[in-house]
């Protein structure tokens, strides 16, 4: 009996912080990895806005540079970028929060997929990389679903499916 008072004090005291809890500014929001440009796209960006470093001088050119008529021809690249089509999925409800995928075709092959909108949470961080890379080997939405994220790859699949779908 003498022990009933401070085991009902500290059971109390360790369920204060139980009580208070509330998530972190990690879990608000949303993830959307279409609103940021890949990386590739950051570095070349860094490397047309810094100047190159020079010494000495310049070579003296004579004579006038040569003359074009007509357009020019058109790049391998852009003829590419003509080719793709990308196609957004729905926005998928999941117990996490809602997730809807964008799926780049070139033809019928998927050569990118972008989470639009995800949950903001460290497994779905970390699922998402995994998500787009089985994504983009397996050619389809038959993919594998990421442990710790379940919910998210099953929305994953789903709006990545309809986004294939709709595009053929």
């Amino acid at each position: 009996m003498k022990w009933a008072i401070p085991v009902a004090v500290l059971s109390v005291a360790g369920l204060v912080p139980v009580w208070l809890y509330s998530p972190g500014a990690a879990h608000e929001g949303e993830i959307n990895e279409a609103a940021a440009p890949p990386a590739q796209e950051q570095q070349q960006t860094q490397q047309q806005t810094t100047a190159p470093q020079t010494t000495g001088s310049a070579p003296k050119t004579t004579g006038s540079a040569p003359k074009t008529t007509g357009s020019a021809p058109r790049t391998t690249t852009q003829q590419q970028q003509a080719q793709n089509r990308t196609v957004s999925g729905p926005a998928v409800n999941t117990s996490e929060g809602v997730v809807q995928v964008q799926v780049t075709l070139q033809g019928t092959k998927i050569v990118d997929v972008k989470a639009l909108r995800a949950p903001n949470s460290e497994p779905t961080r970390m699922a998402l990389p995994l998500l787009k890379q089985s994504a983009l080997k397996a050619q389809s939405a038959d993919i594998d679903t990421v442990s710790g994220a379940t919910a998210t790859s099953g929305g994953y699949k789903q709006s990545l499916q309809a986004a294939i779908d709709s595009a053929k």
